[in-house]
């Protein structure tokens, strides 16, 4: 658990507005900062199966929040993404990324068979 002090540093850090305390941003920063804690705490003591399971509330917790975020402001997500150093995040950004990728694809297809169709017809009508 964080002390009162780490968790206001996180805030400061990571707040959208002066009297920021609860942004999805600055969730995520504590969850991230409590799951690092979690784990090495982990790592030490393996058979400690309680902390084990709340680890995996919080990472289910962020995930939640990213995906949220991602949804609403994918800007900030990006810049909270590469402040934090997310695996997740970086899986998340590639997958949207694919997903455009994929509608270009299909964009430049329909564009091409709609100018097939046109020279078809320009064909006929000579």
């Amino acid at each position: 658990m964080l002390d009162k002090k780490a968790k206001e540093k996180i805030i400061k850090k990571f707040r959208v507005h002066e009297t920021d305390t609860g942004s999805s941003q600055v969730q995520i920063a504590i969850l991230t900062e409590e799951i690092k804690e979690l784990t090495e705490h982990l790592q030490k003591h393996k058979h400690d199966f309680s902390s084990r399971r709340g680890l995996l509330k919080k990472v289910g917790e962020r995930r939640k929040l990213l995906k949220y975020l991602q949804k609403e402001d994918a800007e900030a997500f990006k810049n909270l993404a590469e402040k934090l150093k997310l695996k997740i995040a970086k899986k998340l950004i590639e997958e949207e990324e694919e997903e455009e990728k994929k509608k270009e694809k299909k964009e430049v297809a329909e564009e091409t068979e709609s100018d097939e169709e046109l020279e078809e017809n320009l064909e006929d009508e000579k």
